[in-house]
C-alpha cells in the first residue's frame, strides 16, 4: 500500500480505515424534501448538514465526505444554483470540517455530472472545467482528500480525477458503480475493472475503489479482482443490500449486524478503506467499526 498521512500518522499497511454511510437518507430523514438538491442545504439548513457529519464521526469514520455530491454545474444549474457552485462546495466543506474537527479527515465529494460525453452536447473541456473548479471550492473550504465516486464512465472518472489532482493537489479517491453480469463485473457503460483501474492510475489517482450499485455481498468478489490490477489503497463503500419498494418507501434489507457481517471478507481481500453507501446509516458504521476493531 502507497505510503499515506492519515490524521497526522503514517497510514500503515493493513491497517483498514472506517469511512462513514450514506448521507442522502440522513438528509431526507431531517426533513429534505424528495426531487429537492440536498446541495442547497448548505446554504438553507446548514445546522442539519453538521448533524449528518457529526453523527458519522461519532459512529467511529475516520473519513467524512462533504454534502457536494452534486455540485457540478450541470447539476446545480438543474436546481437554480449554477451560480452558486463555488459558495456551495465551500460550504459543504467547512460544515463537515466543523462537525468532524481533527478526528477525521474531510473528504471532498465528487460525484457524476449526469452528462454523457458520447450523448449529450458537452466536451471534456467541460468535464474538466466544473471538476475543477468544484475540487478547488472544496479544498478552499477545508476538504483533506477529494473523493470521485458512483461513476460510471471510466472517461469522466478520468477526467474528474485528473482535475481534482490539478486544482488541488490532494489525495484522491477514484470509486466506480458495478454490477455482475454474464460477463463478469462492468459498469452501466460497460467498462471494465482492468480499465476502469488503468485509467484511474493514468489520470493520478490516490486509492481505486467501487461504491453504490449491489449489495455488499456483491462486492465482497469484486474486491479480489480490484486488489490484483492495483498496488494502490482500496475503497469500498457498497449499499445495503438491494432497495425493495414497500409502501412506497424504498427501504435497503441488511441491517448493521447483515452488513457487517460481509466485512472480513473484504478485509481478508486486502480492502483498506470500507464504509457505506445506500441504505446504510451510522448503525451500521458502527458495527463496521466493531467488526474492524475486533478482528
Amino acid at each position: 500500500m502507497a505510503t499515506m498521512r492519515v490524521l497526522g500518522k503514517d497510514w500503515k499497511k493493513g491497517e483498514v480505515l472506517l469511512a462513514d454511510g450514506a448521507w442522502g437518507t440522513q438528509l431526507f430523514q431531517r426533513g429534505l424534501p424528495s426531487g429537492h438538491a440536498p446541495e442547497d442545504w448548505n446554504l438553507t439548513h446548514p445546522d442539519q448538514v453538521r448533524e449528518v457529519a457529526r453523527a458519522y464521526r461519532e459512529a467511529g469514520s475516520r473519513i467524512v465526505l462533504t454534502n457536494s455530491f452534486g455540485g457540478n454545474r450541470f447539476t446545480l444549474e438543474a436546481h437554480g444554483l449554477g451560480d452558486r457552485l463555488r459558495e456551495v462546495n465551500e460550504t459543504a466543506a467547512r460544515l463537515t470540517a466543523e462537525a468532524v474537527g481533527s478526528q477525521a479527515i474531510v473528504a471532498g465529494d465528487i460525484g457524476p455530472s449526469g452528462k454523457i460525453l458520447s450523448v449529450d452536447p458537452v466536451t471534456p473541456e467541460d468535464l474538466l472545467r466544473t471538476f475543477h473548479d468544484q475540487a478547488a471550492a472544496l479544498r478552499d473550504g477545508g476538504a483533506q482528500w477529494i473523493v470521485v465516486e458512483s461513476m460510471q464512465d471510466m472517461e469522466e472518472m478520468g477526467l474528474a480525477v485528473e482535475a481534482a489532482k490539478k486544482a488541488t493537489g490532494l489525495p484522491v479517491v477514484a470509486s466506480m458503480t458495478y454490477s455482475l453480469g454474464a460477463h463478469g463485473f462492468r459498469t452501466m457503460m460497460g467498462n471494465a475493472p482492468q480499465d476502469c483501474v488503468r485509467r484511474a492510475m493514468d489520470a493520478g489517482a490516490d486509492l481505486i475503489g467501487a461504491n453504490c450499485g449491489a449489495g455488499i455481498d456483491a462486492y465482497v468478489p469484486l474486491a479480489p479482482i480490484l486488489r490484483a490490477l492495483t498496488a494502490l489503497p482500496l475503497w469500498i463503500k457498497a449499499n445495503a443490500g438491494i432497495p425493495r419498494v414497500e409502501g412506497g418507501r424504498t427501504v435497503y434489507p441488511l441491517d448493521a449486524r447483515q452488513y457487517a457481517s460481509y466485512v472480513p471478507a473484504l478485509v481478508a481481500a486486502g480492502v483498506d478503506v470500507i464504509g457505506g453507501c445506500c441504505g446504510t446509516t451510522p448503525a451500521h458504521i458502527l458495527e463496521v467499526g466493531r467488526i474492524l476493531a475486533g478482528r
